[in-house]
């Protein structure tokens, strides 16, 4: 039997379908959610998808996602039938073999390819059964990029059909300070005002958008499929003006360096302009706009010339002159007449405008040599290595060059080698009707210097990123990371050493402490030093030849497969069910298109229901104690999700699943009241780091429970279990620092300071000391300190009640409590006739289980190990309880 072809589409970084539609009622994305976090300009974005087969037959689900150009995957699973699928990071050469036999059966492999701009496009697709689900899950982490003065983060939302459970959750924690934040895009209309909730607390910022259903259709943009437009956080943080912000942690620093009080530097700037055939109509047509323009914008003590060429070489002036108002004039009148003709002669071109900067070696000024071409060279030098090679004499490291490459027929490796030889970057303008704006932007990121010969000084540091940059502009940044020495903080000193005008300045600021995260995510600054360097020895990679090229490209390799990042050099194998096709993910070069092939094979559906996975509260094995118990009375389940500093940014595990049986569903519930003489029985997970199937133990009765403590930082967490819901907490109590106490509870937030006691019931932002609370929806994040808690609020059956997911807390040798609980690592040993599994050296008995994850929006259910709570914390359950909140 022939299958239908679902295909789901996230644009940017949300879900859309395909153009091509099957009936509305055949599927169901019941629940998308996107949750992006930035912490010190790094954005770790998660993206989850939810879809049910409503069809009656197997149907092949595709998940097809986009995302920033900049940003490498570092992971991605699918949940089926209780069964994790994660992907492989592995060398692109090792993952070649399963990509030549995808192609060669037609199937989809070079997984993502660049569309646009900004975004490249992810895509894979899974076998699921009748009336089961599935879900997605992706991970890609980026360094932000500071321009124009600030950050963006984008989300492109095209879902092409209203989704019922549809959420977008941003938070931004930045240690220097939110100096301000802004919503912006097309989905930041008057429609969808009150979709957008905005939350800006110093250090802190939450941005949530909860379109309902009917807004998802009534937008400037939307219509009966939903959404189409863009939702643009932009902020940026507050500045010194001196050494800038360091943080470091666990023996890695990073260094953001954005001085913006400081004169500028007049500029030399020279502007060569390909004014060939290929050039003809439009794009000519817009680098005249975009020109005068940028002339308009010149300053009076900048100097500057204008070079056009085809196979000619063309002057408006021989030599630099002042921008004064007589110059600026005749330029524009110049740079309007400049008319397409001829072939293409870059070699020449380039070497003139690097001669005119060479003759006018100005003291106290900033040199710019900026080249726009849509071509390859035909005439004059065309070997392109002599063209580099000539290029890189002539400049000889004096100023940079910037290639500005016009479209797609320009041999845009070409301009980026020339670029990164020079000291420069090349970018690619888009055939768009707005090319002339994309010209003038680029223009204003480099429009104004601050610095030249920008040195980057770190005494008792190794491992460094790039620590020497020809010019520092206002409005960008410069991110310097690397290792501590032996993580010897007392020896570090780091400085920066610059010219400012005519004159050479030193930032130090040798009585300023280096800042310590110390959180749950204490790799955080490593991945940052990670992402960096892979980024850089790519660049370095592509300027290079022989052994020194082999050698980077080796160094850049171990680091991709070491943090699982999908890089030029690796890809990522998306595993999947026994019986399903391998896809092969690679990352493209820009302005790489798709080639890929859709499935439209017939295959066979998997007759052991893979493809299921359930979103249901499932039934457990009655519960452990002594007493009677009613007959088919129904046991709940719970989850505390554990995290460490190890498993905020967790590698892909690649161990085999043990076999877990699926558990029977009835098709009906019977609802039998509770025993009054029986005692709630609650059941908690454990995430594992070794393997994908979790632990699992019961705790019976409300117990108070210690969430997490850290004495030396006067914090304390503590939960109480629910005596009357089958769920989790009833109540949690953060104690701060002595004088603050917040008490959280299904109907409010209760602050006591001193002899002070406020409650709040609504929607709000409410601050108590260093303790921050922001209730929104049934999401209540609380930062104490270093600390933040998401406390999620469920509902079951008309009652409520809460869940803790630990975001980030400061890691210490004093932290306990359940939050604090290292993922687990064992190995089955036995599976037959007792499952055992070693943990610690220690074996235990174990039976196959499932649990519900309420640390997850809405719940999943998992399938998990089950044993006792002794066994699974390797410590008596009595260290988790605590007398009074």
């Amino acid at each position: 039997m022939g299958r239908t072809v679902v295909q789901i589409t996230l644009i940017g970084l949300l879900l859309a379908l395909a153009s091509t539609l099957p009936n509305k009622d055949d599927w169901d994305i019941y629940s998308f959610h996107i949750n992006s976090t930035v912490t010190s300009r790094y954005a770790t974005t998660v993206i989850t998808s939810r879809v049910a087969n409503r069809m009656n037959e197997s149907k092949e689900i595709e998940f097809h996602v986009r995302i920033p150009k900049n940003a490498f995957i570092s992971k991605f699973r699918m949940f089926i039938d209780g069964q994790v699928y994660d992907g492989v990071v592995k060398a692109k050469e090792q993952a070649q073999q399963q990509y030549t036999e995808a192609v060669s059966r037609g199937e989809s492999a070079g997984l993502v390819s660049s569309v646009g701009r900004t975004l490249e496009e992810f895509k894979t697709s899974v076998t699921v059964a009748a009336h089961k689900k599935v879900t997605f899950e992706l991970t890609y982490e980026e360094l932000m990029k500071r321009t124009h003065g600030k950050y963006e983060l984008q989300i492109h939302a095209r879902p092409m059909q209203p989704v019922r459970d549809f959420k977008v959750d941003v938070h931004i924690h930045e240690e220097a300070g939110i100096s301000f934040i802004d919503v912006k895009g097309g989905l930041s209309t008057k429609a969808l005002a009150n979709a957008i909730t905005k939350t800006h607390a110093d250090k802190q910022a939450w941005v949530y958008f909860y379109p309902t259903v009917d807004q998802q259709k009534m937008c400037d943009s939307c219509g009966d499929q939903g959404m189409n437009g863009d939702l643009v956080i932009v902020y940026d943080v507050n500045r010194d003006n001196g050494l800038g912000h360091i943080k470091k942690s666990d023996g890695y620093f990073v260094h953001h360096f954005a001085p913006s009080d400081l004169p500028r530097i007049p500029k030399n700037v020279v502007f060569v302009i390909d004014q060939s055939g290929s050039m003809h109509g439009r794009k000519i047509e817009q680098t005249r706009i975009a020109l005068v323009h940028i002339l308009n914008d010149l300053a009076e003590d900048d100097y500057f010339g204008l070079i056009t060429f085809d196979g000619n070489i063309f002057h408006w002036k021989q030599e630099l002159v002042q921008a004064n108002s007589k110059n600026l004039e005749s330029a524009k009148n110049f740079a309007r007449n400049i008319q397409d003709r001829g072939s293409t002669d870059i070699n020449e071109a380039v070497l003139q405008g690097a001669r005119m900067l060479n003759e006018h070696n100005r003291e106290g000024s900033a040199s710019i040599l900026i080249l726009l071409t849509d071509g390859d060279p035909t005439s004059g030098v065309t070997n392109l290595e002599k063209i580099q090679s000539n290029v890189r004499q002539a400049i000889a490291g004096k100023f940079p060059l910037y290639c500005l490459g016009f479209g797609f027929d320009v041999d845009f490796n070409f301009l980026e080698k020339m670029s990164l030889q020079n000291n420069g970057v090349a970018r690619r303008i888009y055939e768009d009707s707005d090319a002339d704006l994309q010209l003038k932007g680029f223009y204003e990121e480099v429009a104004t210097p601050l610095l030249t010969d920008v040195t980057m000084i770190y005494v008792g540091g190794t491992n460094l990123t790039q620590t020497n940059f020809s010019h520092y502009y206002n409005g960008s940044e410069i991110v310097v990371a690397g290792e501590i020495t032996d993580n010897n903080i007392e020896t570090f000193t780091p400085q920066v050493v610059a010219i400012s005008s005519n004159r050479r300045i030193i930032f130090s600021n040798p009585n300023e402490t280096v800042e310590s995260t110390g959180t749950v995510s204490d790799d955080h600054i490593q991945r940052v030093w990670a992402y960096l360097t892979v980024k850089q020895l790519l660049d370095k990679e592509l300027q290079l030849s022989g052994p020194e090229k082999d050698e980077v490209k080796k160094e850049a390799l171990e680091l991709s497969l070491k943090y699982s990042f999908v890089t030029p050099l690796t890809s990522m194998v998306v595993t999947k069910p026994p019986g399903e096709n391998t896809d092969v993910l690679h990352k493209p070069k820009e302005g790489e298109t798709s080639q890929r092939r859709q499935f439209t094979g017939v295959r066979a559906k998997p007759v052991s229901g893979r493809g299921m996975l359930k979103f249901h509260h499932a039934p457990v094995k009655p519960p452990r104690f002594r007493g009677a118990v009613q007959k088919n009375a129904r046991v709940p389940k719970l989850r505390v999700k554990s995290l460490d500093p190890s498993s905020h940014f967790p590698q892909a595990t690649h161990a085999p699943a043990p076999p877990v049986p699926v558990s029977t569903v009835l098709p009906t519930t019977i609802n039998v009241p509770w025993p009054t003489d029986v005692p709630l029985l609650h059941r908690f997970l454990i995430n594992t780091k070794n393997q994908t199937v979790p632990l699992c133990f019961d705790v019976s009765g409300s117990l108070q429970l210690k969430l997490l403590h850290h004495p030396s930082e006067e914090l304390f967490v503590n939960g109480e279990l629910d005596s009357v819901v089958n769920g989790g907490f009833n109540s949690i109590f953060i104690h701060f620092q002595t004088d603050h106490h917040v008490e959280i509870d299904s109907r409010g937030v209760t602050v006591r300071e001193g002899q002070t006691v406020a409650h709040h019931t609504g929607q709000d932002t409410i601050t108590a000391g260093s303790v921050t609370v922001v209730v929104h929806n049934n999401k209540i994040h609380v930062t104490a300190g270093k600390m933040r808690l998401v406390i999620l609020v469920h509902e079951k059956n008309g009652n409520k009640f809460l869940w803790p997911v630990l975001r980030k807390h400061r890691s210490a040798d004093d932290s306990e409590g359940l939050l604090a609980v290292k993922p687990a690592v064992y190995e089955v040993v036995q599976q037959v006739p007792v499952t055992k599994l070693k943990i610690k050296n220690q074996e235990t008995d174990v039976t196959s289980d499932s649990a519900t994850d309420y640390s997850s929006d809405p719940p999943v259910t998992k399938n998990c190990w089950l044993m006792s709570a002794d066994s699974a914390l390797q410590r008596p359950l009595a260290d988790f309880s605590v007398a009074q909140l």
